[in-house]
């Protein structure tokens, strides 16, 4: 059944991918504005950047930032919520307008996509169970067990340490691999450890270093769509001038991480 789902959701990305095509030399823009809203990628389940609220509402800082930017183009902000390998599929065959999700630019995404200029910066971090003293540093990942999205930017780094990847789907899965000894390490963005030591106090886990990398967060564009590149950078230009990027940073992460 799996398999048959898979297949109807590639063959439906593909379909869209051909409307797109049909579209091209249209720029995204145009087609955004016609549309009268914003379509964005969002997992949902990666706090605080993307998760759903007491009262069932989808919120988050990216998910905050999707919608101010809408606001700044004048549309109305639409999720589009799945996994991230889903997501990152969605991208490319045109499914959805973009993906704020604290997305890496990267040479590998560099080659399909346009980045707009970053509005976070933010470091990368190492969470491991409270009474696990084996990894102090980087060089102790080599052969240890990392519970990571297999095809993040975190997954890569975390095998480029030499670690062995337990694959997830979602962060509730990492943490639980964590906690019950079934995983030695994952890697993130210090934010996410932040956020769930500070709702789950009780969970016996602990930042066991900061990694040399920073996590610089953009919006991804399709090639060939300049003018709606220009339009996001400018929303996210006046968006960091009027405070507002400071403010959803403080509320969501409690640190500013929107300044360089």
């Amino acid at each position: 059944m799996k398999k048959i789902i898979a297949a109807v959701l590639t063959l439906a990305l593909l379909c869209a991918g051909l409307l797109t095509a049909l579209a091209e030399g249209q720029d995204l823009l145009d087609k955004v504005l016609a549309a009268g809203k914003l379509v964005v990628g969002s997992e949902g389940t990666y706090p605080p950047n993307s998760y759903y609220d007491e009262n069932n509402n989808l919120t988050g800082f990216d998910v905050e930032v999707g919608r101010a930017i809408a606001g700044k183009l004048g549309v109305e902000y639409e999720p589009y919520v799945a996994d991230w390998a889903s997501l990152m599929t969605a991208l490319q065959f045109g499914t959805i307008d973009t993906l704020i999700e604290e997305l890496e630019p990267t040479e590998e995404r560099a080659a399909m996509y346009d980045f707009s200029v970053p509005y976070t910066t933010i470091h990368g971090a190492a969470l491991v169970a409270g009474d696990n003293d084996t990894i102090v540093s980087a060089e102790d990942l080599a052969g240890k067990r990392a519970a990571q999205n297999d095809t993040s930017l975190w997954g890569q780094r975390a095998r480029n340490y030499g670690a062995e990847i337990v694959s997830v789907t979602d962060d509730y899965q990492t943490y639980e691999l964590i906690t019950t000894g079934r995983a030695d390490v994952t890697l993130n963005a210090e934010t996410a450890f932040n956020d769930y030591m500070a709702q789950h106090p009780e969970a016996n886990v602990k930042i066991a270093f900061y990694t040399e990398d920073t996590s610089t967060s953009v919006v991804p564009v399709r090639k060939g769509n300049e003018k709606f590149l220009a339009a996001v950078n400018q929303a996210i230009e006046e968006l960091r001038q009027e405070g507002v990027l400071s403010e959803l940073s403080t509320r969501f992460f409690g640190f500013d991480y929107t300044q360089e």
